[in-house]
């Protein structure tokens, strides 16, 4: 191993550990590669408690080697993301929040809801969490400002406007009967509208209704009145923080026995749009910065759109890097900072005290009383003191995979989880996919289920299930009960009733029963995930001459998979960082040429 370090250069970068099965342990960055991995080494006795146990472990270490420390830090958060190595603090959440999207590089903009953010020209509003308010302020807009929402491409070709013109909700610019200019207006109202803007757009509302009666066109100017007043009731009942804050995300946390608590506020033109809590475990001895910046490294990964200002409850460890990597997503500068007095102080204490609450409301809730709860929720015959959930992940289609996640006692139990590739269904088929994964399962488990199984799905898929389990009563321990939980809205199918049994209700029982199937989420998700990188590492890349790991990455990051490289033209892969259209040309052939 020490011959191995003393060949790695001195040079920005990011190192992974691996055990003995090339199990990645933990990953770090460094500005001088040689020396910290050096100072694993040579310097065992001086490493604290966690390190200490993770080096008992490494068997083998890997690097890659940056540019710049920028570079370095970005690829380190991307891996962690990726891998969620057990030494490194993990924020397991990767959630794509809600966003509205006004699309002003169209023709004809509309306004639509996504989770994805593109450097398009769009303008984007959010992040809204939870989605609630969005889908008011969405219903608002679309009933009082009455732009399009169809997806239509609008071309010189005048249509029949559809029922939604008939119903008054919509101004019909398909059928001409509003000119693009006037169109235009209405859409400039909605985003000052959405970036609350009060005044500018009020006074131009107001000066418009004032021409419309001097016109003498009363019933448009009406009209105009009644937005203003609709308006000015939708801005009455924002949580409005402070005016003059403008966009901010407020970050408090809590740690206590080694788990921590972190608490976002997510305040945008000086108005409250939404929270949300994070619960990370086992941050072992890290300091208070260190988790600082763990969570916002992890945290802005997502889909998200960083604000101006990032006001924290203590000093990331590594601040000027995090601002360098935030501006670079934003596209302007973002600073990150702990507030030391007034309004922004109080916001930070707020987010911490909510954090603290948060923790303790997990902390202090008896999960030997929510079994009983679930019983008479669901209206059971027998107390569920275990649980299991099944779900299939087919994301693309490609390396379809099931699980199985095991909680009992008030915790999960991870010698119970099962995973497993779909081997018998070809094609896109949840229903089979899943009778797949139970009948295999049950007889990894030698029949052994859980009191409760839950199915990620409906009632088609609880009806398959169903039949599986009747079909295995043979080896089967016990018969288990049965449920199927469906999102958007949650809600449980039952074996037993036609009647499906809300769980948005946030109650324990209810948010027990969605976590353990969010579990079961998660597990499927990185089992699928792990499959397509190990698929992507043995791709044909590495067989060509000249694409060495940095160019690999670039590829990968870039396109996300071989086939989609395939796909590319020379001109797209020439933009990629590393490559010329020479490069680009040879990588064409040999992949085409492999594929044949």
């Amino acid at each position: 191993m020490v011959k191995k370090i003393s060949r790695v250069p001195r040079s920005p970068g990011v190192y992974i550990f691996k055990n003995s099965k090339e199990k990645v342990l933990y990953v770090g960055k460094a500005k001088n590669l040689r020396n910290r991995l050096r100072s694993y080494f040579q310097r065992f006795s001086q490493l604290d408690a966690r390190k200490t146990a993770m080096m008992s472990d490494v068997r083998d270490f890997s690097y890659i080697v940056t540019e710049n420390e920028l570079e370095a830090f970005v690829l380190e958060a991307n891996l962690i993301k990726q891998f969620k190595p057990r030494f490194n603090v993990v924020l397991r959440d990767d959630k794509n929040y809600p966003y509205l999207k006004l699309t002003v590089n169209e023709e004809w903009p509309k306004i639509e809801v996504v989770r994805k953010i593109k450097k398009d020209g769009a303008l984007y509003f959010g992040p809204y969490v939870p989605a609630g308010s969005m889908w008011e302020i969405l219903a608002f807009v679309r009933r009082n400002f009455k732009i399009r929402d169809c997806r239509f491409s609008l071309s010189n070709k005048k249509m029949r406007p559809c029922v939604q013109y008939q119903m008054g909700k919509c101004v019909a610019p398909c059928a001409g009967v509003i000119s693009r200019k006037e169109y235009l207006k209405l859409i400039d109202e909605v985003r000052l509208f959405l970036s609350g803007e009060k005044k500018s757009l009020i006074d131009g509302l107001r000066e418009k209704m004032k021409m419309l009666s001097e016109e003498m066109r009363f019933e448009e100017a009406a009209r105009i009145r009644d937005r203003i007043e609709a308006i000015e009731k939708a801005w009455e009942s924002q949580k409005v923080v402070a005016p003059e804050l403008g966009d901010i995300d407020v970050i408090g946390f809590y740690r206590s026995e080694g788990d921590a608590s972190f608490k976002v506020l997510f305040i945008r033109n000086g108005v409250m749009i939404g929270s949300k809590d994070f619960f990370i475990k086992n941050t072992g001895i890290a300091t208070d910065d260190e988790l600082m910046t763990t969570f916002i490294k992890q945290f802005y990964l997502n889909e998200i759109i960083p604000p101006s200002e990032i006001l924290a409850i203590a000093v990331p460890e590594d601040a000027s890097s995090l601002s360098a990597w935030l501006q670079q997503r934003k596209g302007e500068p973002v600073k990150i900072f702990v507030p030391s007095s007034g309004k922004k102080k109080e916001l930070v204490e707020m987010a911490a005290e909510n954090a603290r609450i948060a923790y303790m409301s997990r902390k202090e809730m008896k999960t030997d009383e929510i079994p009983g709860e679930i019983k008479e929720k669901l209206g059971l015959k027998k107390l569920p003191e275990s649980i299991g959930a099944f779900d299939v992940s087919t994301i693309s289609g490609d390396e379809a995979v099931g699980s199985f996640v095991y909680w009992t006692g008030g915790d999960f139990k991870k010698d119970k989880y099962r995973r497993l590739k779909i081997k018998k269904v070809a094609s896109i088929d949840d229903y089979s996919m899943m009778e797949e994964i139970v009948g295999r399962i049950i007889e990894n488990l030698g029949g052994d289920l859980p009191d409760l199984v839950i199915i990620d799905g409906g009632k088609g898929h609880l009806e398959r299930v169903r039949r599986i389990i009747e079909g295995a009563s043979t080896i089967l321990k016990k018969k288990p009960d049965l449920i199927a939980i469906a999102k958007d809205p949650d809600r449980a199918y039952l074996t037993f009733s036609e009647t499906p049994v809300d769980l948005e209700d946030r109650s324990r029982s209810s948010l027990l029963l969605k976590r353990i199937r969010d579990e079961a989420h998660r597990f499927a998700i990185g089992y699928h995930r792990r499959l397509r990188e190990k698929e992507l590492m043995k791709s044909p890349l590495e067989k060509i001459p000249g694409i060495g790991t940095k160019r690999r990455l670039e590829l990968l990051r870039a396109f996300g998979s071989i086939e989609n490289i395939k796909k590319a033209t020379v001109e797209e892969i020439n933009r990629i960082r590393g490559f010329n259209k020479k490069i680009a040309k040879k990588l064409l052939s040999e992949l085409r040429s492999s594929a044949e």
